[in-house]
């Protein structure tokens, strides 16, 4: 496989510009893991400072779990190196490393109370009982579960399993906590408030976050920077905002978000916009990033925020389009249209403002639709 580097925004080049002011916690460097001759990780490096939340974000079997597991020492790499708050972790057992691991299954000890389970490391270390008990009702103060030390486990909500979970881990103050996926198992809105709720004891707590997931609403709503892996590289590491917004590959431009995609040609093009024959038919105009000549093959992208329904006849820059809607998606502020255009059956999806002005849209309607060609990501075909 190619090995390449991780692409950078500038944003975050001006931040690594001034880490030798700040603690890394973490630092990657280089590391590949290889199983036979599967590479699971490939060449990856990267550092995490003292107090983030950074998110490792993937498809499963990307190799993001692999990554994780070398971190915690569960794994060795097969080359590279792995250093925490500046130490090296070559050699070094997971038991003697300064961090904790969370798992989607939190493995709570259900036969004992809260009290109990958060302790169950310091006692393992060999701490006084004094101490112990100082700091088991110090940590709960800190995740919110003050009174809570008696309880069973079964007593607690499934959120409230996840701070006891998390609680045990940091009252053993690790330099780093990871945790892989950890809100997997939950129901969707219990997901959607746990979100909220780790980003806002990350950011209480100040422990440094490693956090793993496929689910790219958690990694955007719960973190400093992102990493994008596919197939054991990272394609991009930037703030969420950047990801979304100017995605730097057509892989990270698929994952982060919805898009609509077509394939095309150029037909002419300058420093800044280009014109694109697409295969379907439309010819768009849009900006472009990097050096592209006419008769290039390109790819296309388009969020289905950045769709106007039935765009004023006045604005001129746009490039419209008639489409048929097959389909009214509701879910509330996430309502969207799934239509195609005509003579063609690309799949299309345009959000639908929540304003009662579309409610007269109906299935099989023809309308037209515009976007501002400075809403296109156009990538260069691989």
């Amino acid at each position: 496989m190619l090995r390449k580097p991780p692409l950078f925004s500038q944003d975050v080049k001006q931040r690594l510009a001034i880490r030798f002011f700040m603690q890394i916690d973490l630092s990657v460097q280089e590391v590949t893991k290889k199983f036979n001759e599967f590479i699971a990780v490939d060449n990856v490096s990267f550092e995490v400072p003292d107090g983030s939340f950074f998110s490792i974000l993937g498809p499963s079997g990307c190799g993001k779990t692999t990554l994780l597991r070398m971190i915690a020492g569960l794994t060795e790499p097969t080359e590279g190196k792995i250093e925490i708050r500046g130490k090296s972790m070559l050699g070094i057992p997971p038991n003697k490393r300064p961090v904790n691991l969370i798992f989607q299954q939190l493995a709570l000890f259900p036969m004992m109370n809260v009290e109990e389970n958060i302790a169950f490391g310091l006692r393992r270390r060999g701490e006084g009982k004094v101490d112990i008990k100082k700091k088991v009702e110090a940590i709960l103060e800190r995740v919110d579960l003050a009174g809570f030390g008696d309880k069973k486990i079964d007593q607690l909500s499934g959120g409230q399993k996840q701070r006891v979970a998390i609680a045990r881990c940091l009252v053993l103050e690790p330099a780093v906590l990871l945790l892989d996926e950890p809100l997997g198992a939950l129901d969707l809105k219990l997901r959607e408030q746990m979100k909220v709720e780790l980003k806002m004891l990350q950011a209480k707590v100040g422990t440094t976050f490693v956090y793993i997931t496929h689910d790219q609403s958690e990694a955007l709503v719960m973190s400093d920077h992102v990493a994008v892996m596919n197939q054991g590289v990272f394609e991009q590491i930037d703030t969420p905002q950047n990801l979304y917004n100017r995605p730097e590959t057509p892989f990270v431009a698929q994952f982060v978000g919805d898009n609509n995609a077509w394939s095309g040609r150029i037909r002419q093009c300058n420093d800044m916009t280009a014109e694109i024959e697409t295969a379907e038919g439309p010819i768009f105009h849009t900006k472009v990033r990097e050096s592209l000549q006419p008769g290039d093959e390109v790819d296309l992208f388009l969020r289905p925020e950045a769709m106007l329904i039935l765009p004023d006849p006045s604005l001129s820059e746009l490039n419209r389009f008639h489409i048929i809607v097959k389909d009214i998606l509701f879910d509330g502020a996430n309502s969207r249209l799934l239509a195609h255009p005509l003579d063609a059956d690309t799949e299309l999806l345009i959000a639908l403002p929540q304003t009662r002005q579309y409610d007269y849209i109906q299935k099989n309607d023809k309308i037209e639709i515009g976007w501002d060609q400075q809403s296109g990501i156009c990538f260069r075909r691989s």
